[in-house]
């Protein structure tokens, strides 16, 4: 699994015109599932990202983490995360999981987070979204369950 997390101040998701939902203060957390991940990948993923210490301390350095802080999540699944760029310029989405496959490891990783923060928010699996970060630093950080960048 991979994530792209960014610490903001706030974030709405919007389908069809229409907001379905929305943060404060916090992270917002895009997700893609490879193929060949697993609970396991999702547990380690959650644990990483809600621990991650990119919060600023009263001294204004980045050593809280979002369970700290006690800020929002919002959680978004993006399956191009998994886009393959290397050979021409059309990414390949060859890694990313199938659908349903994906779907269930999506919604086990909510599930988890929900067990970790007291607000978490997401998306909607496979529809077009607009999706409004109001970014916070900006602080975007890559984490990966299989891979070191």
């Amino acid at each position: 699994m991979r994530a792209v997390v960014q610490r903001v101040d706030g974030a709405v998701v919007s389908v069809d015109n229409k907001i379905i939902s929305s943060i404060e203060k916090g992270m917002v957390v895009f997700v893609g599932i490879e193929k060949g991940d697993c609970r396991t990948d999702a547990e380690y993923l959650i644990e990483k990202v809600v621990n991650l210490r990119i919060f600023e301390d009263q001294e204004g350095k980045m050593n809280l983490s979002l369970v700290e802080k006690d800020g929002a999540m919002m959680i978004i699944s993006q399956f191009t995360l998994l886009g393959d760029c290397r050979k021409g310029r059309r990414p390949s989405f060859f890694g990313a999981e199938e659908p349903e496959q994906a779907r269930g490891l999506y919604d086990y990783f909510v599930s988890k987070g929900r067990e970790r923060v007291r607000h978490v928010a997401t998306g909607e699996f496979q529809a077009m979204m607009t999706i409004d970060v109001v970014n916070n630093g900006p602080v975007t950080i890559l984490v990966d369950s299989r891979r070191v960048f």
